[in-house]
């Protein structure tokens, strides 16, 4: 399936506060928190990446899905919410998908983890994500539902965030001089939670 997904992400210093705040919203749960383990794949030169692409192989608990992401044609820059045309599918084996894809000349460049709790309105979706470096939100549904949705929840504009985890990652380690190169709990010490962009 292919979509235009309008996002947002927003750091969350209470995680139990934004969600006794859901339900009142109309939002209900779809997911329990569940790990989620994401590899990009790209060429040796990272072609892809140098033209805002990416190619993803998700786990998500059980399940897998495959999916492509690219800037809209004719967008040179984001507003304050991050768009992207985003085409998916459920694989019934993601390992040898990536097999699949490496024999095509896109090998796993870069993993990055989250424990994520899905819900939904009406409209859109709200997730949670724990990340290596903390808590954030993401607001995703059409652009009006998104801000409507953070001036309930007391967000601001200004607290919009429309970097990948990626760039968050590559801002952080380029900051702490971190040795990590994947975005995952194994490789950023608990220390590190909480210090996210």
């Amino acid at each position: 399936m292919q979509a235009m997904e309008t996002e947002v992400k927003i750091r969350v210093a209470d995680r139990e506060a934004l969600e006794q705040k859901l339900p009142a919203f109309g939002f209900a749960r779809i997911t329990e928190r569940t790990l989620e383990r994401n590899t990009l794949h790209d060429t040796r030169d990272r072609k892809l990446r140098n033209t805002r692409q990416i190619l993803r192989i998700r786990q998500y608990g059980s399940k897998w899905v495959v999916t492509h992401k690219c800037v809209p044609s004719g967008m040179t820059e984001e507003g304050p919410h991050k768009n992207r045309v985003e085409t998916e599918t459920l694989v019934e084996d993601g390992p040898a998908m990536g097999k699949i894809f490496e024999a095509l000349g896109f090998g796993p460049v870069f993993v990055y983890e989250k424990w994520r709790t899905e819900w939904a309105d009406q409209q859109g979706h709200c997730v949670i994500d724990e990340t290596p470096l903390g808590v954030y939100a993401e607001l995703e549904g059409p652009s009006e539902w998104i801000d409507a949705t953070a001036r309930k929840l007391g967000i601001r504009e200004s607290e919009f965030i429309t970097l990948s985890y990626g760039r968050i990652f590559e801002l952080w380690r380029d900051q702490s001089g971190s040795k990590a190169a994947n975005f995952t709990f194994d490789e950023i010490p608990e220390s590190f939670r909480g210090k996210g962009f």
